[in-house]
């Protein structure tokens, strides 16, 4: 196996890029004992500001369903608490089923009693790939009016799935790899349908990552793809590999891949 090339990071939004903007408080139960907001909370706030968009929208009726495939996080600066996040959310990429939706997000860091030091602003670049499905979980069209709206901040209408994880190795292939550990699941994971909440996922990345604290030290980019839901009472067991600076990870239940990630510097 081999690291993954990702090229550079996430761009900014055009001067001309429309979206939907919000602002949320960080608070203490979003960050690490670094005081940095963590991935898990960063997958939240993406959660919660396409519900946002949607209601704000008015198409919460014609495209309530939606799920995510991939979620790309470039950590370029981290955000810190105390802090509040601006997030604006703009369509990159567009098809007739799913859609690519960018997030930045900043921070305005503040001081207080527990954090009293001058801090730089936070940075993180985001990119989510969201399907469109019906009641039963299926692929469906994106209704006239919602792609329309989406269509009209992109130039790129026909939107493709291309993998950006690499696939799950045998644990024979490296005698020097750590063994499959087992990852707890809380009953507080779990969304009303049943699944693993995708934010959920990343408190595995995170108990990853203390073992590789120079991952964190320097811009990074995180993605994870979805591949399985995973049901309440399933037994999830974690594969990792170092590909040089790069860290894979395969979230597995028996021996089907539910998601992959990879942590990799920028």
């Amino acid at each position: 196996m081999t690291a993954l090339d990702y090229g550079p990071p996430l761009p900014p939004p055009s001067a001309t890029a429309t979206g939907y903007s919000t602002s949320y408080r960080v608070r203490t139960a979003d960050v690490d004992p670094e005081r940095h907001l963590r991935l898990d909370s960063i997958a939240r706030y993406l959660q919660d500001i396409a519900n946002d968009d949607l209601e704000a929208t008015d198409h919460a009726d014609s495209d309530p369903y939606w799920i995510v495939r991939r979620t790309v996080i470039d950590v370029l600066e981290p955000i810190t608490w105390p802090a509040t996040v601006h997030l604006h959310r703009w369509c990159s990429a567009v098809s007739t089923r799913w859609a690519s939706m960018r997030v930045r997000l900043t921070s305005e860091p503040e001081r207080n009693r527990v954090n009293p030091h001058e801090r730089p602003a936070g940075l993180v670049e985001t990119e989510a790939f969201w399907i469109s499905v019906n009641t039963e979980g299926t692929p469906t069209r994106i209704s006239p009016s919602g792609f329309d709206m989406l269509a009209a901040m992109t130039e790129t209408h026909r939107l493709r799935w291309h993998g950006m994880t690499a696939a799950l190795p045998s644990q024979s292939d490296d005698p020097q790899a750590p063994p499959d550990r087992q990852h707890i699941l809380r009953s507080t994971d779990f969304d009303p349908l049943r699944h693993l909440n995708n934010a959920a996922y990343l408190s595995a990345v995170e108990d990853e990552l203390l073992d590789h604290p120079g991952l964190r030290s320097v811009p990074h980019r995180m993605v994870i793809e979805y591949l399985r839901p995973i049901p309440p009472g399933a037994t999830v067991t974690v594969r990792r590999r170092l590909q040089g600076d790069q860290l894979q990870m395969w979230m597995c239940t028996g021996d089907q891949v539910a998601a992959a990630i990879t942590v990799t510097p920028l």
